[in-house]
């Protein structure tokens, strides 16, 4: 008697121990029969331990499993944990169909746990056809299946298409446009004047006025005063007679002249720019009438060297001076209607390819 105990004892203690690395491995299909084409699901149902390595059947779309039956397609793979995460379940579920009314058997399928095949039962499918009245059908409503035709293409179809892309083009033209003028800081629109090109000795008199008006020169402006009025008679000897004499000392302008004019009508000027040069230099005080003396010898030096203007002189355009930077307020502006311009054309340029898809479909 206590030898039976002991063995039922073992048994009670080892059973468990058994038990978690018991595999469990099922067949089934949710139904025995189907009609030609239909579509069923195959499970295919295993349970073991958690730490086991399993392999399940790698079935591919279209394998066959039997005469007239293959496989559709793969639905998934669920696993789950049981026993405290002891043990798991993994369900593989696939659609299965066939194509002729036939009654199969379907092979065991096998799967491996560490190494080990298992096999299932083998499951019975019966397929059927669908039974149709050749009596009361009417054949003259089915028709032989038509021949590939070529869809017809028509211009009118494309044409808001095409116009949406023009017109995307033109934004993203004009969107670049703007975006360049605000890069380099420029107005939209150029303000273009014309005006009459005034001769050199004309300019030359406006400037020696301006600076005759300025009577309140003094000794320790003399420089500046010289220096404006020499700055006005090398602009207007440039202007006048073709040579850059802005970039030439006081001598070399005098030894210049001499080629065009006498010495004895260039006296004066010599005396002008000697009077200059000691002044801006050697720091040279002069008097007031000193100075008016000069004033005239530039003057009389205009006329006696001036030309005369034709009267048909063309005239040339001059550009209005505008500001360097753009104001803060144009530059937001800028930046405004950039933005505006390009989501019209994202808006424009995805409606035309929702129209080409459409088109194409």
């Amino acid at each position: 008697m206590t030898k039976q105990k002991l063995i039922i004892l073992s048994l009670l203690l080892f059973l468990p121990l058994m038990g978690w690395s018991q595999v469990i491995f099922e067949a089934r299909i949710d139904t025995l029969v189907l009609l030609v084409g239909e579509q069923r699901e195959l499970t295919l149902d295993v349970t073991c331990g958690a730490q086991q390595k399993l392999k399940m059947p790698d079935f591919m779309p279209m394998q066959p499993l039997a005469p007239e039956v293959e496989i559709v397609n793969l639905i998934g793979t669920d696993t789950t944990l049981l026993d405290e995460g002891k043990r798991m379940q993994v369900l593989q579920r696939y659609n299965i169909t066939a194509w002729d009314s036939t009654f199969v058997l379907l092979p065991p399928f096998e799967v491996e746990v560490d190494g080990e095949k298992y096999h299932s039962k083998q499951l019975a499918l019966k397929v059927l056809t669908i039974d149709i009245d050749t009596t009361s059908v009417d054949y003259d409503q089915y028709f032989p299946p038509k021949t590939i035709q070529n869809n017809p293409f028509s211009w009118d179809d494309w044409k808001p298409v095409i116009w949406f892309v023009v017109i995307n083009q033109l934004l993203a033209i004009v969107l670049l446009w703007l975006y360049s003028r605000w890069r380099e800081n420029k107005p939209l629109i150029r303000i273009i004047r014309r005006k009459l090109k005034l001769p050199p000795h004309q300019v030359a008199m406006t400037e020696i006025e301006r600076i005759k008006s300025e009577r309140n020169w003094t000794s320790e402006d003399s420089k500046e005063y010289y220096t404006q009025l020499t700055d006005t008679l090398r602009t207007y000897i440039k202007e006048r007679f073709g040579f850059n004499a802005t970039e030439m000392t006081s001598s070399e302008i005098i030894e210049r002249l001499l080629q065009e004019q006498d010495e004895q009508a260039l006296a004066e000027l010599r005396q002008l720019f000697t009077t200059a040069d000691l002044v801006k230099f050697a720091k040279w005080t002069t008097l007031t009438g000193e100075n008016d003396a000069n004033l005239v010898s530039a003057i009389e030096f205009i006329n006696q060297t001036k030309v005369e203007v034709d009267p048909n002189q063309p005239t040339e355009i001059v550009e209005v001076p505008e500001e360097v930077k753009q104001s803060q307020q144009r530059s937001l502006t800028l930046k405004i209607v950039m933005g505006v311009i390009a989501a019209i054309a994202v808006v424009l340029i995805a409606y035309a390819l929702y129209l080409t898809i459409d088109l194409i479909r």
